[in-house]
């Protein structure tokens, strides 16, 4: 009996295709991944992840990784979208340091297309603040991160935070009220798109 449900099994498998997943547009087209789908519309919502040391071939991104849904399916190439990106856990550990303070600022944001992503700021200050300050960093922050995404388009935005002007913008805001040491954007997340018109 179990020999023919392993049998069936494997046949299941031979009824599926193969998919070559694809970043999108602004990121080049690069290839991203395979996905297997005994149907396209079994792909589409798929997620997949590719570092930016993968896409755009800079060693020094590697902590950083972009998250993209499969979005439409074309003979055997799935196209996807931007929903998100995230920096690994051991690099964002290794940014802060004894003697320094924490200062997490998330903020919901608009951007000039339409699109509401949530982005996490992280700061850390060049020594231990005082609370007030630490509230002030962060308020500062987040204004500074909602002016600058209500600029762009979603895809200028990744590009300038992928490139840090993000987050140099946003230090030069806050190191008025204390010196800042670093300035990250840790994670973003698409909530919504533009509605179609």
């Amino acid at each position: 009996m179990a020999r023919v449900r392993r049998r069936r099994a494997r046949d299941t498998w031979k009824e599926k295709k193969w998919y070559t997943i694809l970043s999108p547009k602004y990121f080049g087209e690069k290839e991203i991944g395979l996905t297997p789908a005994r149907s396209p519309d079994l792909v589409v919502n798929r997620t997949v992840e590719a570092t930016v040391r993968e896409l755009t071939g800079d060693f020094s991104k590697q902590y950083m990784k972009l998250k993209f849904r499969i979005n439409d399916v074309t003979g055997d190439v799935a196209k996807t979208k931007y929903i998100g990106h995230e920096m690994t856990t051991d690099y964002v550990r290794s940014l802060i340091r004894r003697g320094t303070s924490r200062v997490d600022a998330p903020v919901i944001v608009n951007t000039k297309d339409g699109y509401k992503i949530k982005v996490y700021t992280l700061i850390i200050t060049a020594r231990r603040t005082k609370t007030s300050q630490q509230r002030e960093i962060r308020r500062i922050a987040q204004e500074k991160v909602l002016e600058l995404a209500a600029e762009r388009t979603l895809e200028e935005f990744i590009k300038d935070m992928i490139d840090g002007k993000i987050s140099s913008e946003v230090q030069e805001s806050a190191k008025v009220i204390y010196p800042i040491r670093r300035v990250e954007i840790i994670k973003t997340k698409v909530l919504s798109e533009p509605e179609e018109k």
